[in-house]
């Protein structure tokens, strides 16, 4: 039946799909990378040993590199073709520029987890030789962040330490990431020179990423006693607070490990004192880590909606593992086997509602859509 002159048939009404937008994709991404492998480092750093925990840090590994090739693909692609947008989150939006911090730990955190888990599942040499180029490149990305977004802070953003807030810290805390995986490529190396210099390049990072934190500390808690936290979605930021606590007290071990083949004389010392120092900040990392818990459920409590700021749970928490594992296996105590082990779980909790949120978003269209 032919349809009447000037008279068009009825057009199905349009589905509006949501698209993905890659020019919205920030650095903050890579805080999925840093979450997923820090529950496999964490799992190889655990002292007890339970059935399938190796193989489950197996698979969170795997999740993690997968998601880093994933995102830097992802990441390139907003590089080249969103140069503006990339531009502007470094040189016009200070609060984006601070999460530049997470791409090296990212890098770091995966090549660790080569070297402590993936090595059973590509062998040791493929691991090390990963290892060493993520190292590598992470180190150098973790200098330039540490060094730049300052230099950004101080040149070009229009900031106030009076609305300062804990994501300042993420630059800094690079270089102690980079202390902390550094270490276990040292056997690997020729021993004499090569071994002392890539340990006291360690040491020197672990002095820059700490001396910078405590330089940045006084500045976030003179913003969040002055201003406070201008939107709920931030409250988990809170736990980054705990990231240069625990990574501070894993890289003075590993540190003190590494150092005993190569530095004999020193050795002794430098474990004492990473016992030391370590019970002193795992006691700061345990009071501050009750205090962001409060706060956080005090924010649920307000009707704080899923954000990537969830994220913040993760890798924190999981630098407090390998700390309170380090402990464990220097002093013997049980308290921080148990430490270790309640940590972990807090940890494998936070990931879950990380995870499932991200994923639950992306699934919407919440996230990255266009």
């Amino acid at each position: 039946m032919s349809t009447l002159a000037g008279v068009r048939p009825l057009a199905r009404p349009a589905v509006r799909r949501s698209r993905v937008d890659l020019s919205q994709l920030g650095p903050n991404w890579y805080a999925v990378v840093m979450g997923t492998a820090i529950i496999g480092n964490g799992a190889a750093a655990l002292p007890v040993r339970l059935p399938g925990l190796i193989g489950f840090g197996e698979v969170m590994w795997a999740l993690g590199l997968a998601a880093l090739l994933v995102l830097g693909a992802a990441r390139l692609v907003h590089l080249t073709r969103h140069r503006e947008a990339a531009r502007a989150h470094l040189l016009e939006q200070p609060a984006t520029a601070v999460f530049y911090g997470c791409p090296p730990m990212a890098l770091l955190s995966v090549g660790l987890g080569t070297m402590t888990v993936g090595s059973r599942v590509i062998g040791t040499g493929p691991a090390v030789a990963v290892d060493a180029v993520l190292w590598g490149v992470g180190t150098l990305y973790a200098l330039a962040v540490a060094g730049g977004i300052p230099y950004l802070m101080i040149t070009r953003h229009r900031i106030s330490a009076l609305e300062s807030n804990p994501t300042w810290l993420l630059p800094v805390v690079a270089p102690l990431v980079a202390s902390a995986c550094g270490p276990v490529l040292v056997p690997h190396l020729p021993a004499g020179t090569p071994r002392q210099a890539m340990l006291y390049a360690c040491c020197a990072l672990f002095g820059i990423g700490l001396l910078a934190t405590l330089v940045l500390l006084p500045v976030v808690f003179t913003g969040l006693f002055h201003s406070k936290l201008p939107t709920l979605v931030l409250t988990p930021s809170l736990f980054l607070v705990l990231g240069p606590l625990g990574q501070s007290v894993t890289a003075v071990h590993q540190i003190a490990d590494a150092a005993h083949p190569v530095l004999p004389a020193l050795a002794p010392a430098m474990l004492d004192l990473a016992e030391l120092y370590g019970v002193a900040v795992m006691g700061v990392a345990v009071l501050w880590l009750a205090v962001a818990l409060a706060a956080n459920l005090r924010a649920r409590r307000a009707g704080m909606p899923f954000a990537m700021t969830w994220w913040a749970y993760t890798f924190p928490i999981g630098t407090c593992v390998t700390g309170a594992s380090a402990l464990a296996r220097h002093t013997g105590f049980v308290g921080f086997t148990a430490l270790a082990a309640g940590l972990y779980l807090l940890l494998a909790l936070a990931w879950a509602l990380a995870a499932g949120g991200t994923a639950a978003g992306l699934a919407r269209g919440r996230l990255l859509a266009r």
